[in-house]
């Protein structure tokens, strides 16, 4: 049978537990000292342990390529609530609605033997399970929620002193532990004690391979409730319109003129143009062109190494109030802020006063660092968006990595996925969360703050939606942003620096 790899942190124990954890500094070097093999075995539960004994359910489901792609990439939602944590509620929550999806009820198994079965205790082991190409696959196990919700008991005298800085060290140190690969990769860590947000935190983390963060956030809004009403879902902002792919341009009518029909042409014209540069920078990219190492850049990618992640909250009000100033889209808005945030903090780390270089930092977006009036910030945002907007390139892509993973195999394809990710600067993401406040089995939700590790980056920047809070949240290497939180301030004064420029600009108009 193969043995795989697990941890469990000296900081973390079970409900009941009478032990402590060491301070915050050595719970690395705790959890390192406890690894230990266990053998991988699979049981899933049916009348007369013959369930899952025959056909392709007792394979289960292939792990897809993408999954297989991020295998150390983890997403972490950090979540605060109004209320001390009522754990037999929770507990009852998690296993009602989260714990029943598939994926949160199965694990990976990637094995060299053929499928082999053996019955013990009304129970079915599934040892293993591979097809003929030996990749893995997805296989139901049974869920012991003792295993995947913590209860860490952290010094009492480390929460006192600074309880913010206890739930963000600990956070800190998930991001250096792996997962136990026996078990289904989620856990849900709660520290309850009240911090200066909320009145106790969790939080979950899940691997990768579960879903990207938008499905994994998705999910756990579905069991969410409507603090105003629990026997409904909460609301969510209205989708928006879907206008079809952008090559899908019907044809102006003959009344249109040629002007019109001349214009329809040329949008084809363009979105040629813009694909063919967009691919040749994609290949580039893989190929040769790398951002130059700035203060943004990592210099070296280690495993495990540590991330602090940290989070502030902005006002939505403030963002769509630019939005509709500027008559552009919040993700606009977004970008403009991020923009203006890395320049601030560039020029005051570098003291750089020589704004006639150009600095490039590469995520989705081309940014542009050079020192410019707060407005020009979304204006260039908004350029920048609306021009990938206008391209196929999401389409070669996707089409690209199909290719090249049926051709030349998994590890080519993670090849290039890992020489695009390090040769860009950093990731960018916007999530769109409740309008109304949320309840999370029973408890009243205060803030909601998504983020991940395993990206080489140095920095990652994600926004995140909930009632009228847009809260920023970054994914940051310990090492390169010891004042992390003066960078999260440098994001709070563009987006007031920004806002008091809409504010201008309106006034103007109606002078006009």
């Amino acid at each position: 049978m193969q043995n795989r790899s697990t941890s469990a942190a000296a900081a973390r124990t079970r409900p009941g537990d009478q032990t402590s954890a060491a301070a915050t500094g050595s719970m690395d070097a705790a959890a390192a000292a406890t690894l230990r093999k266990r053998p991988l075995s699979v049981h899933t539960a049916g009348s007369n342990g013959t369930a899952a004994a025959t056909g392709a359910r007792e394979h289960g489901e292939l792990v897809s390529p993408s999954a297989r792609l991020v295998e150390d990439f983890y997403i972490v939602v950090v979540i605060g609530v109004a209320t001390p944590v009522d754990l037999p509620a929770a507990r009852a929550g998690i296993e009602a609605q989260l714990a029943r999806y598939p994926r949160f009820r199965s694990i990976q198994i990637r094995a060299c033997a053929p499928p082999r079965l053996l019955e013990s205790r009304g129970q079915v082991q599934v040892l293993n399970v591979k097809d003929g190409s030996g990749r893995p696959r997805w296989v139901p196990t049974t869920v012991n929620l003792d295993d995947h919700i913590i209860y860490p008991r952290l010094v009492a005298a480390v929460v006192a002193r600074d309880p913010d800085r206890a739930v963000e060290d600990y956070v800190a140190t998930l991001s250096t532990l792996p997962m136990d690969e026996s078990r289904p990769l989620w856990e849900f860590h709660i520290l309850d004690f009240p911090t200066s947000e909320a009145a106790a935190t969790t939080a979950i983390r899940v691997h990768h391979s579960l879903g990207d963060g938008m499905s994994l956030l998705t999910l756990l809004m579905a069991c969410t409730r409507s603090a105003a009403d629990p026997a409904r879902l909460p609301a969510m902002p209205p989708a928006p319109a879907r206008t079809g792919a952008i090559w899908e341009r019907p044809r102006p009518p003959a009344s249109g003129g040629a002007l019109a029909l001349a214009a329809w042409a040329w949008s084809f014209v363009a979105l040629a143009w813009h694909t063919a540069v967009d691919v040749a920078s994609f290949l580039a990219t893989i190929l040769f062109l790398r951002d130059p190492h700035t203060l943004f850049k990592r210099a070296n990618h280690a495993a495990r190494q540590r991330k602090r992640l940290v989070h502030r909250g902005l006002s939505l009000d403030d963002v769509k109030f630019v939005k509709n100033a500027m008559n552009c889209t919040v993700n606009d808005v977004l970008v403009g802020v991020t923009y203006a945030a890395l320049s601030r903090y560039y020029f005051r780390k570098t003291g750089d006063a020589d704004t006639s270089q150009e600095i490039r930092v590469r995520s989705i977006l081309l940014v542009n660092l050079r020192p410019t009036t707060s407005l020009q910030y979304v204006r260039k945002a908004k350029k920048i968006v609306d021009r990938k907007n206008s391209s196929l390139e999401v389409v070669f892509t996707h089409l690209a990595a199909e290719v090249i993973l049926k051709i030349f195999g998994l590890k080519a394809a993670g090849a290039i996925f890992h020489r695009m990710i390090s040769h860009t600067t950093i990731s960018f993401s916007n999530m769109i969360g409740p309008v109304e406040q949320v309840e999370f089995c029973g408890h009243p939700v205060v803030f909601i703050a998504p983020s991940g590790y395993g990206a080489p980056e140095a920095l990652t920047v994600n926004f995140q939606s909930y009632v009228n809070t847009m809260m920023v949240n970054l994914a940051v290497d310990e090492a390169q942003f010891p004042d992390r939180h003066e960078l999260l301030d440098d994001f709070v004064e563009s987006l007031r620096l920004i806002r008091g420029a809409a504010s201008s600009l309106g006034k103007n108009h109606k002078n006009d």
